[in-house]
């Protein structure tokens, strides 16, 4: 996937919706300066769906909430560039910040117990997100469209359920009522942090089609946070891989859960169980644990952790920081790897021990 390139202030319908260019997010701290995001570059259309995945600590929630404006001034430095059709969103002022929250992009966080007001009914809170945006709207039509709302997410009764709390939903139904609520204003691009996250497998199967077929009649575009690789290859048009705050892997979905060029990723697919491949095939978890991002590793960051940094002349990956840059599927494909023939070892050494079923017979 090539760079982005600029858009004008107000762009043409043909431009990205989101174009997220060369992002930094540093938070100052007492021990030091923290940089949870260096450097990062995607862009996502209207209608398509864009995958992050990473472990805990890669900067896949902190650059989505950049994209919100949700940090708080005082205590982020962020540079870069972020354009919503083309309007740059990187210190813009808050009012118009709050004008484009809900309206024209929205999240959905991964806890919604906690980001439902306790005290206040279920309905009121949607209603209340609709008239932000929609200041001549009476207390009926909010109520009204806070009712249609649940009905379309698959709420039942929605017309009384409108009135509950959010304790008397269960968790699938709460998680609902965040997606009846970040599409209320029919925004453009919906982010959903870990949608699916404490939930069990038939809920978290409901709410992925819910989103599919949503985008599908709102047209909208997704950024989908998540560390399950199943949901990003059920999901995704595009793939971006974050470790230690950088992009190490980005493309099309399909190319990258079928020829993955980083290292990295070949640990997060073979760290996944699958109960439909082979009986043979391993669990193999990453070895180690991710870096401090007060003082990351020099050269490439994942290389204290990487079994395969020997297949690399010299110190070139404890000394210097790779480009991402395209591998050997095409210019679509883009990784932050010294290995210069990872597909190779890819399907040599990684593919035979996590899926040996895919393997050709010689």
């Amino acid at each position: 996937m090539t760079a982005p390139t600029a858009a004008p202030e107000g762009g043409s319908v043909d431009d990205p919706l989101l174009v997220v260019e060369d992002l930094t997010v540093q938070f100052p701290t007492e021990d030091g300066v923290v940089t949870a995001v260096s450097n990062l570059s995607y862009q996502v259309e209207l209608g398509k769906t864009l995958g992050i995945v990473g472990e805990s600590g890669s900067g896949k929630s902190v650059s989505s909430m950049a994209v919100l404006g949700l940090h708080d001034a005082r205590s982020a430095r962020i540079t870069g560039s972020i354009r919503v059709r083309g309007t740059e969103v990187v210190g813009m002022s808050e009012a118009k910040l709050r004008k484009l929250r809900g309206n024209e992009i929205a999240m959905i966080f991964q806890d919604a117990l906690a980001a439902l007001h306790p005290f206040y009914r279920v309905g009121g809170q949607l209603a209340e997100a609709y008239r932000v945006h929609h200041p001549s709207a009476s207390k009926r039509d909010a109520r009204r469209k806070a009712i249609e709302m649940l009905d379309r997410v698959g709420i039942p009764k929605p017309d009384r359920r409108v009135d509950d709390f959010p304790h008397q939903f269960s968790g699938g139904m709460r998680q609902r009522a965040m997606i009846a609520m970040g599409l209320i204003n029919d925004p453009s691009l919906l982010i959903a942090d870990e949608p699916t996250t404490a939930l069990d497998v038939t809920v978290q199967a409901q709410i992925l089609d819910l989103l599919q077929d949503l985008q599908r009649e709102f047209n909208s575009a997704v950024i989908i946070i998540t560390h399950d690789l199943g949901v990003i290859a059920e999901m995704a048009d595009d793939v971006l891989v974050m470790y230690a705050g950088r992009a190490v892997e980005y493309g099309p979905c399909k190319e990258i859960m079928v020829h993955p060029e980083m290292p990295y990723t070949w640990g997060l697919l073979s760290s996944v169980p699958d109960v439909t491949s082979d009986t043979s095939a391993r669990m193999i978890p990453i070895p180690g644990n991710p870096p401090s991002l007060l003082s990351p590793p020099t050269g490439c960051a994942f290389h204290p952790r990487c079994v395969h940094r020997d297949k690399v002349p010299g110190d070139l990956c404890s000394t210097t920081l790779p480009e991402l840059i395209p591998g050997g599927r095409g210019p679509q494909h883009l990784k932050r790897c010294h290995l210069s023939n990872s597909d190779a070892i890819y399907e040599a050494e990684v593919l035979p021990e996590i899926a040996p079923d895919l393997v050709e017979e010689p």
